[in-house]
């Protein structure tokens, strides 16, 4: 993850979006910095693909503003569409054209002279590692390589801000951790990156800062571990050589013995910060109990997830 700057590329104050009767964005407001990911989660119907419809000028917002690359998304349109580019949960890719002839359509969406394109569409496929092919309908190419072609032909234009909506749904695993290489070398290129994405771990591992998003509102922000501070649930686990030795440390420690997966492990709350980690070893050297094993274990974002929706159902 990245050093966060100052200048933002989205911001969105007050923004409200119904459907009929169906409130689907009730007062968001949210900034992300330039050149970071900001991850937007929560539960489907939650609002997140109209957000990224708004902001994008797909559709547009029944009160409130939003603002990318300085541009406002109603006023400069236009402008804002040639800052971005988008990746939506289904992928764009025409399967009756070859790899090459989606991005030389794109590029022709774009205005692009020819020679300008061709620099651009080669070094798209060098990047995605689709070179070799390039030729082939797309038809024929995994659900992997169908992503990476369809991110490929949101960057044609050179944006500054990318949408990706549930860019990774349906991949297998290796072809989900090349998307998120991808992300990281755009984001390290200076381009900000606004995610959508229902696996939390995707979250945590690329953004720089998450927003849980439930009926319409926001209802926590922060980094990931600022988002996984805030649930109890830390502990720390001991594990020792036999029973003995577990019993001697529960007493010393005031701990009460789960009956776990492990019976030679103790579960002991606590953050797991090294203040914490070395109250708990001089407690023990004291009492002259020798831990065979050490293991911290912290809240992750599927936990913030069920705390904080789980509230707000």
């Amino acid at each position: 993850m990245t050093n966060i700057p100052n200048r933002p590329a989205i911001e969105v104050a007050g923004l409200r979006r119904s459907y009929g009767a169906q409130l689907v964005l009730d007062g968001i407001d949210l900034r992300v910095a330039e050149g970071t990911v900001f991850a937007l989660l929560g539960p489907n119907g939650a609002g997140k693909s109209t957000m990224v419809h708004i902001l994008s000028t797909l559709i547009r917002a029944d009160s409130g503003t939003a603002r990318v690359c300085g541009h406002d998304v109603i006023a400069d349109a236009d402008r804002v569409r040639a800052a971005i580019g988008v990746t939506g949960q289904f992928s764009a890719v025409d399967v009756y054209l070859t790899g090459e002839e989606n991005l030389l359509l794109m590029a022709d969406l774009h205005h692009l002279d020819r020679r300008e394109g061709r620099r651009r569409i080669a070094d798209l496929l060098e990047r995605f590692g689709l070179t070799d092919a390039a030729k082939q309908g797309a038809a024929t190419y995994s659900g992997g390589m169908q992503r990476k072609l369809d991110l490929a032909m949101g960057l044609i234009g050179d944006p500054r801000v990318i949408f990706l909506d549930e860019p990774t749904t349906g991949l297998d695993p290796r072809s989900r951790r090349e998307m998120w290489q991808i992300v990281r070398d755009l984001v390290a290129g200076g381009v900000s990156v606004f995610l959508t994405t229902q696996y939390l771990e995707e979250a945590d591992h690329l953004a720089d800062r998450i927003a849980l998003l439930d009926r319409g509102r926001i209802v926590a922000e922060g980094t990931p571990a600022e988002l996984k501070s805030r649930v109890p649930g830390g502990h720390v686990e001991l594990r020792f050589g036999d029973d003995e030795a577990l019993a001697t440390a529960a007493v010393l420690l005031g701990v009460v013995p789960e009956r776990g997966d492990d019976p030679l492990v103790l579960r002991v709350p606590g953050d797991g910060g090294v203040r914490h980690l070395r109250s708990l070893l001089e407690r023990l050297d004291a009492g002259h109990v020798e831990v065979d094993g050490l293991a911290v274990r912290t809240p992750d974002l599927d936990d913030v997830f069920f705390a904080t929706i789980g509230q707000n159902r």
